[in-house]
């Protein structure tokens, strides 16, 4: 059976590096393949990107069929990529992720942080991000992922930060195209998640007929990160 191709698309406001422990941990049975979404990590500060135009990059920057996965704004690009380019896509993995768009609150927030990023700078922004991203027990007794999070988020740019959260500001509601989702579909979820909580993930299994839930224990919204080997053993299942 030929070895199949994961890419995998980062959350905000983070980068490709965030998937070091997946590229890592399971390039035995994949070709895993990160890449960085416009204005982060490598990847250059494109003006009113949209969801929709990161996943038809997405699909320009890879070649046949995919499994796709994406975490946080990753999966909303993943989600856009499933309504744009269904006939490219093997699989798909949405993880601390959500079908439906922001609310106006959800919208004002967005805006909040667009100014407080213009003001302070991004690092700034992910300092008031942290207590949500990440729970309780990682932020109190493993101190080396918050720097690692903390790291990665300092590393990009305001404008690459401001890009990202009018993307996630503006994106469509997905949640009326996942019906026509016909591909395996493995949904992970923190146990802990207070940004796109377990929840939203049965919202969405609902939606995609014979997808499967997996919540990983001890982790919040970046699960990958917080419990990579729980995170890894999913997807690996999964990619049997």
């Amino acid at each position: 059976m030929p070895t199949p191709t994961l890419v995998l698309l980062h959350a905000f406001p983070l980068d490709s590096t965030m998937w070091r422990s997946q590229v890592a941990g399971l390039g035995d049975i994949a070709k895993v393949v990160a890449l960085d979404l416009p204005g982060f990590g490598a990847a250059p500060i494109e003006d009113g990107w949209s969801v929709d135009s990161a996943a038809d990059q997405v699909a320009a920057s890879t070649v046949g069929k995919i499994v796709l996965g994406g975490l946080s704004m990753g999966g909303y690009v993943a989600m856009a990529f499933a309504r744009r380019h269904l006939d490219r896509l093997a699989g798909l993995i949405l993880a601390d992720t959500r079908s439906d768009p922001d609310d106006v609150a959800g919208k004002q927030s967005r805006d909040k942080l667009i100014a407080l990023t213009k003001e302070y700078g991004p690092s700034k922004v992910y300092e008031v991000m942290i207590p949500k991203v990440l729970c309780d027990e990682t932020r109190e007794r493993r101190p080396e992922i918050v720097s690692e999070v903390r790291g990665i988020a300092a590393k990009q740019s305001s404008a690459g930060v401001i890009g990202g959260l009018m993307a996630l500001r503006d994106r469509p509601d997905a949640t009326p195209e996942l019906s026509k989702i016909a591909v395996p579909t493995l949904i992970i979820v923190g146990e802990h998640d207070a940004v796109t909580p377990p929840e939203l993930s049965q919202v969405m299994a609902r939606h995609i007929r014979g997808s499967k839930v997996v919540v990983i224990p001890g982790a919040g919204h970046l699960s990958n990160i917080e419990q990579p080997d729980a995170f890894n053993a999913a997807v690996r299942e999964f990619l049997k």
